[in-house]
């Protein structure tokens, strides 16, 4: 796994109620580097086109965005 993953994504749906964990491939976290590109993948995937974006169709995302440049403080 590389460097700074843990390898798995959990999913948590407050509507029902639900908790599920994900393990994707390895080459996902290669093809899409980062907490944003990362979230980015997840909503394109799950995400119908033409979502409402405060409708209960939509998601929202808690990622990681690790800035180089920046400490966390």
């Amino acid at each position: 796994m590389l460097g700074g993953y843990m390898g798995k994504i959990l999913f948590i749906d407050l509507t029902a109620g639900l908790i599920r964990e994900e393990s994707p491939a390895e080459s996902v976290y290669r093809d899409f580097i980062g907490g944003i590109g990362l979230g980015v993948r997840v909503l394109y995937g799950r995400v119908k086109p033409k979502t409402d974006c405060l409708g209960p169709g939509n998601m929202l995302g808690l990622l990681p965005a690790f800035d180089r440049k920046r400490r966390c403080q």
